[in-house]
């Protein structure tokens, strides 16, 4: 990582600053209209009868608001602040930095606006129209040529690992982008793919999971690569697995897209072909979870007074948790129970929560001190009241889905054994997973609610003096 000192005003930290505040305030909005959606499942009059207000246009928006909003800032504040620490070098056009971090808030700002109005392609995870999709093109594009800039100015001849996942994520996210949002304009706000049936099927599942493998676990595995041993103090535990870690972990993801169409019109070679390599991703995504915890090896009882560790590491935990789950649920007799249930939901967000919102939470107590010159966050208490805010939170969500998800996959399959008709209606299946859907949105109000104390200790830490009490040195 580098152990030669690098005068502070040689790097440029406004855009991280920046990058920074936004993900804590977008956690919140995406966050919040994810508890508002999980409430209307339970309680349907919380739409109020608008059209703007319903389930189908707000849940396009809570997974574009946490994914590319709170997740994109996160990794964007974190990879502009890693790559300059790591490379001993000033960030490269820093100009253009600020026109990615303005362009990024513009992206966010267009979602926000056209989804709840209707405006959707109908892709998941790529529901925006051909306007916004080649603003996100040109503004991610913008953020390549600045993260490699940065890199190929280095004053180091080492690229650290962090570096290495950080440029798959910016590298391949460009591709699957760029590939699945090719469409035929027809008026300003409405395009059709240029893909049909089956294929057009195929090429979203080949985007959609790999958004998933590389924004939402390659990006991320970046962070946790630079955070973890800068927070426990020690070195990773083994580079040569993170090497490893990194070629297995980008070379099998890009097959597994196809455990998403099992039983469908896609042919059963490609729906078996998802499903191996998605049994074999398992062991890079385990190589990299042990390689994460196994960092504090010799510095354990750092758990019991760091309350940032704490979230690295039940992070990487609930990481080893969904990535044990998923391949689980790729195998088409599991699938066949769990798809379409709210099972998948409760996977989806063990990791969503349980590793993405908690290594980024982390990671940005890690960041702020560090960029605002103080020893530590302004309240170390509230940064412990988070931590368990946030586990309650996700375990109350994904344990009732889990439940759920079993049950309606159970109920749904149910034959009368005399003449094979169906032992539950739809609307009984319903009724008896009612009270999960109450328990997933008290779970989403609890991480909520953790969310909002981030905020004011965020705050609190960049407007507090600094005195000699609280002055910190940046890290090495």
């Amino acid at each position: 990582m580098g152990n030669n000192p690098v005068a502070t005003p040689q790097y440029e930290y406004g855009v991280v600053k920046q990058f920074t505040v936004m993900t804590v305030i977008w956690g919140i909005v995406g966050m919040a209209v994810g508890v508002l959606i999980a409430s209307q499942l339970a309680w349907p009059a919380l739409n109020f009868d608008l059209p703007w207000l319903t389930y189908s246009r707000l849940r396009p928006l809570h997974t574009n608001a946490v994914i590319f909003a709170f997740g994109g800032c996160a990794l964007m504040a974190t990879s502009l602040y890693v790559v300059q620490r790591t490379c001993q070098t000033t960030l490269f056009a820093p100009g253009l930095a600020k026109f990615v971090f303005w362009g990024w808030q513009l992206v966010i700002l267009a979602a926000a606006i056209t989804l709840p109005l209707g405006f959707t392609s109908s892709k998941e995870y790529a529901e925006l129209e051909w306007p916004i999709d080649i603003l996100i093109a040109v503004v991610w594009v913008a953020y390549a040529v600045v993260f490699f800039g940065t890199i190929a100015k280095r004053t180091t001849s080492h690229i650290y690992v962090a570096n290495w996942f950080y440029g798959a994520f910016i590298v391949t996210v460009a591709l699957l982008h760029i590939v699945n949002s090719l469409a035929m304009p027809v008026s300003l706000f409405k395009s059709y793919s240029v893909y049909s049936g089956a294929i057009d099927a195929m090429v979203q599942w080949w985007y959609g999971h790999n958004a998933v493998g590389f924004f939402l676990t390659a990006g991320f595995l970046g962070m946790m690569y630079y955070f973890v041993p800068k927070q426990a103090g020690r070195p990773v535990y083994s580079y040569r697995l993170s090497i490893v870690h990194f070629w297995a972990l980008i070379s099998i993801y890009m097959w597994a897209g196809p455990h998403h169409l099992h039983y469908s019109a896609l042919p059963d070679w490609a729906q078996s072909l998802g499903m191996v390599f998605s049994l074999v991703l398992l062991a890079p995504s385990w190589g990299g979870m042990i390689n994460g915890i196994m960092t504090l090896s010799g510095a354990w009882e750092k758990l019991r007074d760091d309350p940032v560790i704490r979230f690295l590491i039940v992070a990487l935990s609930f990481y080893g948790m969904s990535t044990f789950e998923g391949p689980m649920m790729s195998i088409k007799t599991v699938n066949a129970l769990s798809h379409n249930t709210d099972w998948t939901v409760g996977h989806v967000h063990s990791g969503a929560l349980g590793w993405v919102a908690m290594i980024s939470i982390g990671s940005i107590y890690a960041l702020v001190p560090w960029l605002y010159g103080k020893k530590q966050m302004h309240n170390v208490g509230l940064v412990n009241t988070h931590f368990w805010l946030a586990t309650i939170g996700t375990v109350l969500y994904i344990a009732s889905m889990w439940v759920a998800g079993i049950s309606q996959g159970l109920m749904w399959r149910a034959v009368n054994p005399e003449d094979g008709s169906l032992t539950y209606t739809f609307i009984e299946s319903i009724k008896a997973t009612y009270p999960y859907y109450i328990v997933r949105a008290a779970g989403g109000l609890v991480f909520l609610s953790g969310m909002f104390l981030m905020a004011y200790n965020v705050f609190k830490t960049m407007t507090t003096p600094v005195t000699s009490t609280n002055t910190a040195a940046q890290p090495a």
